[in-house]
């Protein structure tokens, strides 16, 4: 494949800059511009082979699989640690002598960037940026309904204003925090023969029909999103903005939660993947919030599971990964080289088997089979049997992917997760209806 050649000749670079040199290039950096980026940086290849990069991050992509191939291609180690949303935050902003590289979802920034303790990234070393969505480098998406959508778009965070800045920028510069790898169109999951019938709404989930046998996520910034569109779905409340509720609307929704929890509306709330996945195989949980990969997860146990393409609207989300404050010399210039790797199709690939999308999609297409690419982004029915990365059949030939294409389901995103201003009313208040 053409990303495999390339892969080959830069390393083929890399050892001839080895033998006219032991220690790195003295020059500067080629230049270059986000409409025409430089190459990747220069990097010794007999002292990258002895560095060990420390990443932190979440589940969903702190997988063994994916770091093994990362140090098959780049020729350095790499330690993952998979964590919760809140303790991936925590140590981004306390402890950042534990990690050098962090995985993070861009909802988080507004609470990471100010800590200091990401550096801004070149987007001039990023080989792959004019290949990213647009939505991510400039907030369009073909005028479709994502433009406007509330909330924490990555957009919004992607920018700083300078080389040492903790300031987001609210137009493109040189300067990015963190380069993305993979979104998702999130929504409801529901098992279909527990169900009974299509769920069409976000207002099902405070149906009392399925009383006892649904749930929600447990994680503030999110679970509130998915609880206002619930809201607004069955008109219980409106909200100015979903992405930056008032202490009013925090109150009323989490009023509402309360009272559907007193009423025994929830079996459970979730916290990991592995908890919506094992609620949902039990039977234990008929319709709940859920990811893209769990969905699959429990498709690939046999069991029939929808992700429900819902006439609101989608929450989304989005993931990237960023460098810690600390990250200098051989050690900086492989975690770039790290951070281009993530973008040239063969991680996009294995995560878009379990359904998530990636930032750079034409150079994932190239590690996908023309019948994958299809269903997953095209929305078309599946010419044979879909394998996820792990080789379990998700869907027979002939499904359609739930949601349909990558049009239909990203531009189809109203808001994305989001951290507040009133963030530490919201926390004190999810906190109090969970324990109620």
């Amino acid at each position: 494949m053409t990303n495999i050649t390339r892969r080959k000749l830069l390393y083929t670079g890399l050892a001839a800059g080895a033998a006219v040199a032991t220690t790195r290039c003295a020059s500067p950096a080629p230049e270059g511009t986000p409409n025409n980026p430089a190459p990747g940086p220069e990097v010794n290849a007999n002292k990258t082979k002895d560095v060990t990069l420390r990443l932190i991050g979440t589940g969903v992509s702190q997988i063994n699989e994916i770091r093994d191939k990362a140090q098959e291609d780049l020729g350095f180690k790499l330690e993952m640690r998979a964590l919760s949303t809140e303790e991936n935050n925590q140590i981004a902003i306390t402890q950042p002598d534990q990690y050098d590289i962090f995985d993070g979802e861009y909802f988080s920034l507004p609470l990471v960037v100010p800590s200091g303790n990401l550096q801004p990234l070149e987007v001039a070393k990023i080989a792959a940026w004019d290949k990213i969505v647009p939505f991510f480098t400039t907030g369009k998406f073909e005028g479709m309904p994502v433009e406007a959508s509330q909330g924490t778009a990555p957009y919004k965070v992607m920018y700083l204003t300078g080389a040492d800045s903790k300031e987001f920028s609210a137009t493109p510069t040189d300067f990015a925090t963190l380069i993305p790898f993979q979104y998702n169109a999130d929504t409801l999951g529901y098992r279909p023969d527990l169900v009974g019938r299509t769920i069409e709404t976000w207002g099902e989930l405070f149906n009392e029909e399925f009383k006892g046998k649904t749930s929600i996520l447990d994680i503030p910034q999110i679970g509130i999103m998915d609880a206002a569109m619930v809201a607004e779905s069955l008109g219980l409340m409106s909200f100015g903005d979903k992405g930056n509720m008032t202490k009013a609307e925090i109150d009323k929704i989490t009023d509402i939660l309360k009272e559907q929890k007193a009423k025994g509306q929830f079996r459970a709330f979730w916290k990991t993947f592995d908890e919506s996945v094992n609620l949902m195989t039990s039977g234990e949980v008929v319709l709940q919030s859920m990811w893209s990969p769990a969905v699959t997860a429990v498709q690939a146990k046999g069991i029939e599971c929808i992700y429900a393409p819902l006439k609101e609207g989608y929450r989304g989300w989005g993931g990237g990964v960023g460098l810690s404050k600390n990250l200098t010399g051989i050690e900086l210039d492989a975690a770039y080289e790290y951070l281009n790797w993530m973008l040239e199709g063969w991680v996009g690939a294995f995560l878009g088997r379990q359904g998530y999308y990636s930032a750079a999609p034409e150079n994932s297409k190239q590690y996908m089979t023309p019948d994958e690419w299809d269903f997953w982004y095209e929305g078309k029915p599946a010419a044979a049997d879909i394998v996820d990365p792990f080789e379990k059949t998700l869907a027979k030939a002939g499904a359609v992917r739930d949601g349909g294409s990558f049009k239909e389901r990203f531009g189809n995103i109203v808001c994305w997760n989001s951290t507040m201003k009133e963030n530490t009313y919201l926390v004190q208040k999810w906190n109090e209806f969970i324990a109620s």
